[in-house]
């Protein structure tokens, strides 16, 4: 089976809805996967936009999702959700925070990056920031699954 990552928000390669915008609600948008490959004991999420004038920025970390999982929830940022943890987003935020891009940019495609990893916890302090704790995390990667969004103003 794929490991393969949707949001009922949106289509691969089709626009975000405002409401998961920094410019509307800014809720992070329900993702839901399928295939979790054998071995996964946790999960890492990235949210990065490439077409930053800036260079690559991250909107969004998570780690220490729990393997048995399927989904992240609607506004999962803003919930009870003690088993995940948020680091440091370029925003300086450890939360979601969703697309904004100057007007006049073009589209600007965010990915959705979900890792599947070989261990069940990760202890990497929030302040670090996504970068950092991204690449620490791909240290135990099995796979990865991606959809993509796009947002313009």
């Amino acid at each position: 089976m794929t490991f393969s990552l949707i949001s009922p928000a949106f289509a691969d390669g089709q626009p975000i809805p405002q409401k998961y915008t920094r410019l509307g609600e800014n809720l992070f948008p329900p993702l839901k996967w399928t295939g979790t490959p054998d071995g996964t004991q946790s999960f890492a999420l990235i949210v990065e936009d490439p077409d930053a004038v800036s260079g690559l920025f991250r909107h969004c970390a998570i780690i220490n999702i729990p393997g048995n999982w399927t989904e992240l929830a609607q506004a999962v940022d803003t919930g009870p959700e003690h088993a995940i943890k948020f680091i440091k987003n370029d925003f300086g935020n450890a939360r979601y925070d969703g697309p904004q891009p100057p007007p006049g940019t073009g589209v600007h495609h965010y990915r959705f990056r979900l890792a599947a990893l070989e261990v069940g916890n990760l202890s990497i302090p929030e302040d670090v920031g996504a970068a950092e704790a991204w690449k620490r995390a791909c240290k135990h990667l099995i796979r990865e699954a991606v959809i993509v969004g796009t947002y313009q103003r």
